[in-house]
This record gives structure tokens, C-alpha cells and sequence, in this order.
């Protein structure tokens, strides 16, 4: 008698042209072939991305909120939550200013603006008016203010992160400290959070559609023939980005023990939806559960990416220091060192608090250009008709340096087990799925359900 031996067989892998990945890029390209070929048309699809990042901003708000206060609610240490939140900090500080750093230095040496010879009297001072009414709180102390929601749901109605944020903290608190008779609300909450996120699943189905019309419009209103314009400043702007997060978001995630370009390629169907919006909103709950795969502890995670929305835009902070630097340079404006020194300490305000949607970071350059009298505020007009190209790198950098903050203080936490995170970053990389973990089947069947 012979004992057959068991064969295993390999899971079977979903069809390429049904992953999100590959759906989305599609939708990128075809949109830059209608908006090219047919500009009118393209340029009236607009609608379609904007009422995708409406229906996921919609959606932001109530799972950021069920997210931290379930995460807080769990933790054994209160404590804990300062120190994670001043670890946070002190590392999105130091990115921030490494950003800036990387932006000065990319248009000193490649001096975009030079030669250009703009008269600042003939600029159309209109375009900066227009982004002053719509800029962030000015002011350190209005910025903590305005963190404060007027009412309890006036923090949902509003959308923004930061109340939000603020809100879950002090009812992850108030959960913690309630015990058994609080139970019943921890799993209203935790049962509402499976809601959102399986519905969150099935809006990021429309995720291709919207980049198709995203694209569509970009192309089409401002044509691939505008950025040979300022081609220039364009492929600076792109060459820091690359730089920085190659070198020094390589370099941090290097030493702490995983590889970016495994990361990237995990967050990849993330990517190109920012890639083909344009922001990075309709991405931060899909983040949230792959941070929760990836083996980060939700507690930790879950405060830190939302966090970083608003304090770690690094992509904006690179365009900060360039366009403003193209800019004196264009007018011929010379720039002593005390000058570069004084807009980058308001640079480190003024890069704060923007929110991750398109056109933060035009809104964050006129701000820090009304305080700057060296530089003249109308300068913005000469960038402005191709600021929608260099949107995406912005979004796109932010997104890769709050996914690589987000797992480096995990670690520093000890709330990353890095076996998961090995598995999950190889077994990503080669294109297959690991199975999931039993806490967090809901959160995995939605990211199934996204595609």
C-alpha cells in the first residue's frame, strides 16, 4: 500500500484586468488620450472626479473618527497616546524641513527661473486674491482653535481631519475610562466602523472612472503643450520629489528594516488613485486597513496617517521653497541668506494644515507669499496655469512619506510585528495575497470588496 503524498495547490490569483491597479490605470490613460484628442469634452468630464473625492470625503470623516476612538479605546497605556503623538511630531518636523531643504536646493542649482526677466508691475495680482479668501487659519494660536469643532457632529459636517481627530482622541478616552459600561457603545461604534468600510469598498469601485475624468480635464483645459512653457520648473519640481523620496524616505525606511520599493509596490493601487485625482483624501481609509495588514496596531497607525494629512505634506513643502525661489528668480530678485532663513521658518508654519485635496498647495504658496514682502504675492501668476501638473507629485510625495512615517513609528512603538510586515511587503511584491488575519476580516473584506 502506497500513501500518495498531498499536493498543494497555489491559491488562484484574481485576473489583471479586475484589480484596482490595473482598472485605474486605465482610466489614467485613456483620460490623457480624450483630453489630448478632444480637449472640450475631456475638459467637461471634471465632474466625474470631483464627485468621486466628494463621495470618499463624505466618507473620511466617520471612519478616521470610529478608527482612533476604537484604537485609543483598546490601548492598556493612555499615556501613550502623548508619546506617540510627540514622536509623530518630531519625526514630520524633521521630514518637513528636509523637504524644504530638498526644494531650495533643487532650484538653486537648476535655476528654472533665470533669465526669464518678469516685470513684477505687469503680473495679474487677481490670481493670489483669489486663493487669500480661501487660505488656512493664519496664526499659530486661530490654527489650535480652529482644531476645536463649534459642536460635537460640527466636526463631521465640516469634513476636515484635525476636529475630527481631536473628537476620537477625548471619545477613545472617554471609552477607556467608562469599562463595562461603556461596552455597549464600543460595539455600536465597531460595528458601524464594518459598515463604513464595506462601503468605502464599493465607492472604490468608481475609482477608474473618476481618474479617467480627472485626467480628462487636466489634459484638456491646460493641454500637454502648456508645460513646455515651464517645462523647466516642472522637471525641477518632479527631480526633487523623486530625490527625496528616494534618498531620504529610502534611507529611513532602510533603516529601520524594510524596503520602500516593496512599500510602494503595496500601495500601488493607492498611488495611481492620487496619481489620477490628484489628491490624496479618497485614499486614506484604504491606507488605514493595509497599515492594519501590514501589521501596525491600529492605536498607532490609525493616529499617526490621519496626523500626518496635515503635518507631514511634504510634496507641498518641496513646492514651497521652489515655486517661491522661481519666483525671485523670474523678477530678479536676489535673496540674502537671512531672507532664505526667515521663509523658511514661516514655510515650517505655513506647510502645516493644508488639507491633502488639489490645490492645497497653491493655497499654502500665496499664504506664505503674504508674508514674505521680498517676493511679490502677483509672482503666483506666472505658475498657476500649470500648478495642476505639478499637483500629483505633491500628493504623491505626501502620500509615500506619511505610508513610511506611519510604519516607522509603529516600530518605534512596538506596535508593528515585523514578521507580518516582511510577509505582507514580499508577498505584495510578488503579486500574491496573504491570508488575514482573523482581528481584522472585516477590514480585509472591504479592501477585497475595493478590488
Amino acid at each position: 500500500m502506497t500513501l500518495k503524498t498531498p499536493t498543494h495547490t497555489a491559491p488562484s490569483r484574481k485576473p489583471i484586468y479586475r484589480s484596482l491597479y490595473f482598472q485605474v490605470l486605465v482610466g489614467v490613460m485613456l483620460g490623457i488620450v480624450v483630453g489630448h484628442f478632444w480637449p472640450a469634452q475631456g475638459a467637461a468630464l471634471k465632474p466625474l472626479g470631483d464627485a468621486f473625492v466628494r463621495l470618499v470625503k463624505m466618507m473620511i470623516a466617520p471612519i478616521v473618527f470610529c478608527t482612533i476612538a476604537l484604537g485609543i479605546a483598546n490601548m492598556n497605556d493612555m499615556k501613550q497616546v502623548g508619546k506617540t503623538m510627540a514622536k509623530a511630531m518630531g519625526l514630520f518636523y524633521a521630514l518637513t524641513l528636509i523637504a524644504l531643504l530638498t526644494g531650495l536646493a533643487a532650484v538653486m542649482l537648476i535655476q528654472p527661473g533665470v533669465g526669464m526677466n518678469v516685470n513684477p508691475a505687469l503680473l495679474d495680482a487677481g490670481v493670489a486674491a483669489k486663493y487669500m479668501k480661501s487660505g488656512a487659519p493664519s496664526g499659530f494660536v486661530e490654527f489650535l482653535l480652529h482644531i476645536i469643532p463649534h459642536t460635537f457632529f460640527g466636526a463631521f459636517a465640516e469634513g476636515e481631519v484635525l476636529p475630527v481627530l481631536f473628537l476620537a482622541i477625548l471619545v477613545g478616552f472617554g471609552l477607556a475610562r467608562t469599562g463595562a459600561d461603556g461596552k455597549a457603545a464600543h460595539t455600536a461604534i465597531e460595528s458601524f466602523s464594518h459598515v463604513l468600510f464595506n462601503v468605502f469598498g464599493f465607492l472604490m469601485k468608481l475609482a477608474p472612472l473618476a481618474a479617467f475624468g480627472a485626467m480628462s480635464f487636466t489634459v484638456g483645459k491646460y493641454g500637454i503643450k502648456s508645460i513646455s512653457s515651464l517645462g523647466l520648473l516642472i522637471g525641477t519640481f518632479y527631480t526633487a520629489c523623486i530625490l527625496f523620496v528616494v534618498i531620504v524616505l529610502g534611507t529611513l525606511a532602510k533603516l529601520h528594516g524594510f524596503s520602500l520599493y516593496k512599500l510602494l509596490r503595496y500601495f500601488r493601487e493607492e498611488l495611481l488613485v492620487v496619481l489620477g485625482t490628484s489628491s490624496t483624501e479618497p485614499v486614506l481609509p484604504r491606507m488605514l486597513m493595509k497599515l492594519e495588514k501590514l501589521g501596525c496596531r491600529k492605536s498607532v497607525s490609525g493616529l499617526v496617517l490621519p496626523l500626518g494629512y496635515s503635518f507631514n505634506l511634504d510634496g507641498t513643502a518641496i513646492y514651497l521653497t521652489l515655486a517661491s525661489v522661481f519666483i525671485a528668480q523670474a523678477c530678479n530678485i536676489h535673496l540674502e541668506i537671512t531672507q532664505i532663513l526667515a521663509m523658511l521658518a514661516v514655510m515650517l508654519l505655513s506647510s502645516k494644515g493644508a488639507a491633502g485635496v488639489t490645490g492645497s498647495g497653491f493655497v499654502a504658496l500665496v499664504a506664505t507669499l503674504t508674508v514674505m514682502p521680498e517676493i511679490p504675492v502677483a509672482g503666483v501668476a506666472l505658475i498657476v496655469g500649470i500648478d495642476r501638473f505639478m499637483s500629483e507629485a505633491r500628493a504623491l510625495t505626501s502620500l509615500v512619506s506619511n505610508a513610511v512615517a506611519s510604519v516607522v513609528v509603529s516600530l518605534w512603538e512596538g506596535a508593528c510585528d515585523r514578521t507580518t510586515l516582511q510577509r505582507e511587503l514580499t508577498q505584495g511584491f510578488d503579486g500574491t495575497v496573504a491570508a488575514p488575519a482573523e482581528a481584522a476580516v472585516p477590514h480585509n473584506v472591504a479592501l477585497h470588496a475595493a478590488g
